[in-house]
This record gives C-alpha cells, structure tokens and sequence, in this order.
C-alpha cells in the first residue's frame, strides 16, 4: 500500500522557535520591538523571550520548514496573533505606523505559514483569519496615501484577497459566529466583483437576508447601477470597519457624482447650493469646495455652477483619497484599534 504523506504538528510553545531567536539575535536581526530593554545598545542586542516573533522566511531549495520544533500549534498561532494586536498594532505608544504594519504584516504572514504547512482548520483558523482580514482592511484606509517604499496598497491587496478566500472556505459549511460580517466585508471591498457578488448569492438564506449583507449588497447594487447619491447616502450607515473596507471607491463614487450633475444641471443660470452638494458628497463645505474645483467646477460664495464642458479630470496630486477620510474618520469615535481587529465595528 501507497504511506501516505503525514501532516506535521508543532511543538513550539513560544511564539518565536528557540533557533530562530538564537540565529537571529547573533545576526542581529532582531526588530526593535524585539529586543530586550537595556540591551538596545550593546554590541549584540539581546531578545526579549516574551516580545519576539518568528517572522516570515520564504521557501528555499534543501530548507527543511516541517520542523515540528518550528512550527507553532494552533493555540500558539492564535495568541502570537493576538500578542501582535494588543501589544503591537494597537499601541500608542510604537510609532510611527507604518513601521508597525510592516512588522505586524511580516508576522502575521509567518502565522499563515505555520497554518498552511500544518494545514490547520477548524475555530483557531478562523479567529486567525478573521483577525488578519481586520487589520488588512484597517491597514488599507489608515495607510492610504503613505508613500510607496513605507506601504504598497497592491501587496496588502494580495494578502487580503488571499485571506478572506481562505476564510470564504472555512465558512463553506455549518454556521459560524462573524460570518455576516465578512461576507459583507468582503462585497464592501470588492463593490462591482460579478465573482464576490455571485458567491453572496449563493449563501443560505439565514446569511444572504442578514442585515449586514442586505446593506452591502445594496451598496454593491448601487455601484454597479452607477448611482453615486444612493451608494454615499448607503455608506454613512455602515459601521467603522465596514466604511474603511467601502473608503477606497469613495473617490471614484464623488467623481461619478459631480459629471453626473455636471450634465444633469448643466446651466450658467442654475445655481445649486454648496450645503446641499457638501451633504449628499458627506463631506465638509471646504472639503466639498475643494473636490468641486479640483474637477473644473466653479464655487461662487454659497452656490455651486455646474458645466458639462468645464468637468475636468484632476491630475493624481491634486486628489488624495486621505483629504476626504472624514466619514469613516467620524465612525471611529471612542473604539480602539484593538477591539475592531478583534471584535469589528459595532453593529446595530
């Protein structure tokens, strides 16, 4: 009979295996937010047991990476991941951000390395995979804009693609406790996708007619119809963490918007009210003055002229998607970075 091939387990306790820490620490290779207190100056800076991560190695030729000594079980793998939450990603006290995502990124990509060569299953997966579609999601609104060498919007894209796929799969069958959350998550994030829109078609009727995915859903169905006043009036009922997944169409959605009234009150003589125009864009009357004028449309005092022949297309750094944050901005209020990587955005 053909042996069949055996899954390996870990064994290490610790969120970083003792060799790792070893070979790292007298490479010095260890990351700031590893090293030991009051060894950040010595010659060959200590690790700090409790704070040290493994971090991601990529796959090479002769490397053997099923050491059960170097792989972390599942209980682990879930307390390294919220280790990263509550000490790293949501602390005030590390800074500046981007640093912290990078290190949190790297690590939390070590964690689906242990899961996928152990091929790890079942609730500890997906509180892993939950947690890391959170902080992805979060990543992308906070870091919007950053510059290139300290965040790429299209690798963090990847990963989170990858991410909600898996985790689309965990929830494949039975019932599962967030899985409105995400499925909503993910139709928020890919507004106008025929493939996320088809699987949310396909879901049982329990998930499909749940709140969170019915709202999602219109918002998608607004997208796809073009309809830019329905899609912003929708998005100010989504909760914090939904708005950071929908924040990235909000630039193309406020553009749709003023061509669309750009031909539709297309007067020298109409006069539309700033107040009005700001309200239906969520955004601040200056905010709302300034995209105006970035797309060729004239602002005199209260009012708004609007001209099909003036709409213009503003050049890429005249219109940072991070000058307009302010409605998912608001959302936030008094809800931690911990507690939406953890729980999500509260729901009502």
């Amino acid at each position: 009979m053909r042996r069949q091939d055996s899954v390996p387990r870990g064994s290490c306790v610790t969120m970083c295996p003792s060799q790792e820490l070893q070979d790292r620490e007298a490479q010095k290779r260890l990351h700031r937010f590893e090293v030991l207190a009051g060894t950040e100056r010595d010659r060959r800076p200590r690790a700090d047991l409790s704070r040290t991560v493994k971090e991601y190695s990529r796959p090479a030729a002769g490397k053997d990476s099923t050491r059960p000594s170097d792989l972390r079980p599942p209980a682990v793998l879930l307390r390294t991941v919220c280790y990263l939450i509550d000490d790293i990603a949501a602390s005030p006290a590390l800074q500046p951000w981007t640093e912290v995502y990078d290190f949190v990124f790297d690590r939390l990509r070590s964690v689906r390395q242990d899961m996928i060569i152990q091929r790890v299953s079942g609730p500890d997966c997906e509180a892993v995979l939950e947690r890391t579609v959170r902080f992805l999601v979060y990543a992308s609104y906070r870091l919007c804009g950053e510059p290139l060498r300290l965040y790429d919007p299209r690798i963090n894209d990847t990963h989170l693609q990858e991410s909600l796929s898996w985790l689309m799969d965990c929830y494949a069958t039975g019932k599962h406790l967030h899985q409105e959350e995400f499925q909503a998550l993910s139709l928020l994030y890919n507004l106008g996708s025929s493939r996320v829109l088809q699987h949310v078609m396909e879901l049982p009727e329990r998930v499909r007619s749940s709140g969170r995915v019915c709202l999602a859903l219109s918002i998608n169905r607004a997208f796809l119809e073009r309809n830019p006043v329905r899609l912003l009036r929708l998005a100010q009922k989504l909760d914090f963490l939904q708005s950071c997944a929908v924040h990235r169409h909000l630039v193309a959605c406020r553009r749709d918007l003023l061509l669309l009234y750009s031909h539709g009150h297309n007067s020298r003589n109409c006069r539309f009210p700033l107040q009005k125009l700001a309200h239906l864009l969520a955004l601040e009357s200056d905010l709302a003055i300034q995209l105006c004028r970035a797309h060729g449309v004239e602002v005199i005092q209260d009012s708004v002229v609007f001209s099909k022949v003036g709409f213009t297309e503003p050049d890429a750094d005249k219109l940072r998607c991070a000058h307009y944050h302010g409605m998912v901005n608001d959302k936030l209020r008094n809800h931690t970075v911990g507690s939406i990587i953890h729980h999500g955005g509260p729901w009502e």
